[in-house]
């Protein structure tokens, strides 16, 4: 006799229970459990009972050796910031999962890219899931888009892989994952019906070679939503997230390239528009002769940039001084602070000390902690760095300056924007270097660091 089992499973992980639980012991979200259908365990015995795996045997072995070599062909979305963070552009059978927050431009990069790749030739299937195609008409004419896209509705994934197969589409983009179905699979959204949509669509992107991206929604972590086995199945997963008035795209999984690869966007009225320069797009705003603000060169991911750290002290009327971060780690500045005021003998008991990365950014880069250092002195003391003044380096707690990762990349980052003056730990391509916050104070204000 056929035996029923039902299993709960948490639609933000994945953790499956036997029972619905309150709160998902895996990730500990709220309310976070739906059934699963139920699925039929027993049934008749397996063929062949002869051995402990019932008579099975084992496929076959493939040497390693003997595995041919292939580049998995790529083709450029017509985007070079989005091609930098994907490794090159799309692989032709490859798999996306883009993220990020509701309104940030998911559906305005990807109709971009659709139109690109349309308008040079090559065919592009557009699932709509969850606007109707006369909303993404307006969309199309607001960005100018002049391409012949294919546009459906159809959100069965059968149908959809179906579709692949049919017109074998250079491109297959789906907004959203969320609202994929499969047949006898449940609610729309679901853990079971994301996580098989998810495994159908990548199938049929491999049989046909159809570079596929995946719209996912996110949860109010910022993760993207659904079982984290989507994320597995993928082979590429970006992130498109708001610093400022700016646009980040960042990829956290590459399986055809370097994961955490940075693309710098600017949302305009003809949509998401590269950012080139994102070191002079940070320093625009960059006050000149103004005590406290110094630039740090920095690597966010795989991407050197040029950015702004201004502190300000100032005579606190509390018992107790404040100390507010805002952009840094504030563990890594209250060990700076502590740096200065035991070696350099920098007095900040009686001070409200703020500290600040402009441009919204959020960086744990250790190499930013030499230029919290100098900016927090310029600041107590009143003296302004040089025009010309770079600054990276790690500080540690006997106040030397230790190397960081990507030394030669953010000196040559600084280089190009025009600083001659670099303030760094030693031995980086032949410069001298600083070997402790002494020094490096010594050589922003007495002009020895060459």
């Amino acid at each position: 006799m056929a035996k029923v089992t039902t299993r709960y499973v948490c639609n933000s992980c994945g953790y499956a229970s036997p029972k619905s639980l309150g709160r998902c012991p895996n990730c500990q979200a709220w309310n976070s459990f739906e059934e699963e259908v139920p699925s039929v365990v027993g049934g008749k015995p397996r063929a062949g009972g002869a051995g402990g795996y019932g008579g099975i045997s084992g496929g076959k072995l493939t040497a390693l050796s003997t595995v041919g070599r292939r580049e998995e062909p790529r083709t450029s979305s017509g985007i070079p910031e989005l091609d930098r963070v994907l490794g090159g552009g799309l692989v032709a059978g490859g798999v996306t999962l883009m993220g990020g927050e509701p309104g940030i431009g998911k559906s305005t990069l990807l109709l971009q890219v659709a139109d690109s790749l349309s308008r040079s030739g090559r065919s592009v299937l557009y699932v709509a899931g969850e606007e109707s195609l006369e909303q993404i008409r307006l969309r199309a004419d607001r960005l100018g888009v002049t391409g012949d896209i294919q546009l459906t509705r159809d959100t069965r994934a059968e149908h959809i892989a179906a579709l692949m197969n049919e017109h074998k589409p250079v491109l297959c983009i789906v907004d959203s994952i969320q609202t994929v179905t499969v047949e006898g699979e449940g609610a729309p959204g679901g853990v079971a019906q994301v996580r098989d949509g998810t495994s159908m669509l990548t199938r049929a992107a491999k049989e046909t070679g159809t570079a596929t991206v995946l719209v996912g929604h996110v949860t109010k972590d910022g993760t993207v939503a659904g079982p984290k086995v989507m994320e597995h199945i993928v082979d590429t997963t970006v992130f498109l997230e708001t610093v400022g008035a700016f646009r980040l795209l960042r990829s956290v999984k590459n399986r055809f390239g370097q994961a955490g690869e940075l693309g710098v966007f600017e949302m305009r009225g003809e949509g998401l528009i590269a950012v080139d320069n994102p070191s002079a797009a940070f320093l625009a705003e960059r006050p000149v002769g103004v005590p406290g603000s110094v630039v740090a060169a920095t690597i966010d991911g795989q991407r050197p940039m040029l950015l702004e750290v201004q502190a300000l002290a100032s005579k606190t009327p509390y018992p107790n001084a404040r100390r507010v971060v805002v952009g840094l780690d504030p563990r890594r500045v209250d060990v700076v602070l502590a740096v200065l005021e035991r070696r350099l003998d920098l007095t900040l008991g009686g001070l409200d000390i703020y500290v600040n990365l402009a441009g919204g950014l959020k960086v744990t880069d250790p190499g930013l902690d030499l230029a919290v250092a100098l900016a927090v002195y310029s600041a107590v003391v009143g003296r302004a760095l040089p025009g010309n003044v770079a600054v990276f380096g790690e500080v540690g707690l006997a106040g030397e300056v230790r190397s960081t990762q990507g030394s030669i990349r953010r000196a040559e980052e600084a280089g190009r924007a025009g600083y001659t003056q670099l303030v760094v730990p030693p031995g980086l391509d032949g410069r001298v270097g600083v070997k402790s916050v002494e020094e490096a104070v010594k050589a922003v204000w007495t002009g020895g660091q060459k």
